[in-house]
Parts: C-alpha cells; structure tokens; sequence
C-alpha cells in the first residue's frame, strides 16, 4: 500500500477554509484542474454515501464517493470509484486544524492506495504534488484574493 501526504498553512482561519471545501461537489470552484463536477442520483453534497462525478480539464472523468463528513473535525474522507490513475482500493481524507497562532489553518490531504508494482513512487510523486498541492495553492489564491 502507498501513502500520498502533502500538508500546508493555509493564511485564513479555518471556518473560512472549511466553508468552502466541505462542499464535497465543489472541486470546480476552487481547484485549478477539475471542469466541472456533480453529484449523481440527485443526493445532497454532504450526504455520506453519495457519489460524484467530476471531469478534469484534460477531459479525465473521476468518480468518488463520500465516507464520512465531520464539521466538528473539519474533515472529510472519500474512495475513488472510477479514476484514469492506475490506483485501487484508495481512501483519501482531508482536514483542517485551526492554528491559534496568527489564526490562520493548517490543512493535511492524504491518501492509502494500491496501484502496480513499481508505480508507487510516481503515483505518490502525482497525487501528492499534482494533486494535493496544486489544489492547495489554487485554494490558497482563491482566498488570498477576497
């Protein structure tokens, strides 16, 4: 099993940040790779359980659903259904933790996975930098620029 863990300082307080990632169909709105997102079989985006759809913009479709949605934690965790990643058996959780100092947010993405022998580094490499990071940073401008 493979391990993807990127974390960073977020320079906004957390109910500010957890406001706008709790929203489990809202990659498109504060990611710089997703196109545009749904959640399928009409459920509620914060309904454990339910399932979304998302096409990247190289045209990449992902499915994920959703295990568990903490607003006291400030966490959210997700399986990949469906993905154009060589990866099964993939959990990912996201969560916030306030920073009293400054009020600012330390946020953690991580992901357990399996994927073919001798990938692991690159998909680690991927989902950790390309993926984790890059959402970060596009989140980081996002709010930066209120």
């Amino acid at each position: 099993m493979a391990r993807a863990y990127t974390s960073c300082v977020i320079p906004e307080p957390a109910p500010d940040v957890w406001r706008i990632v709790r929203d489990f169909n809202g990659l498109a709105n504060w990611t710089g790779f997703v196109n545009d997102s749904r959640i399928e079989n009409m459920m509620r985006a914060d309904q454990i359980g339910c399932i979304r759809s998302f096409r990247l913009k190289d045209g990449g479709v992902i499915r994920e659903k959703l295990l568990a949605l903490s607003d006291y934690d400030m966490s959210c965790t997700y399986s990949i259904l469906e993905s154009p990643m060589a990866v099964t058996d993939y959990i990912a959780t996201l969560s916030l933790t306030p920073v009293t100092d400054g009020n600012v947010t330390f946020a953690e993405w991580q992901a357990d996975f399996d994927c073919p022998p001798g990938r692991e580094e690159e998909l680690t490499r991927h989902i950790g930098g390309n993926v984790f990071q890059s959402a970060f940073n596009a989140l980081k401008k996002q709010l930066s620029g209120r």
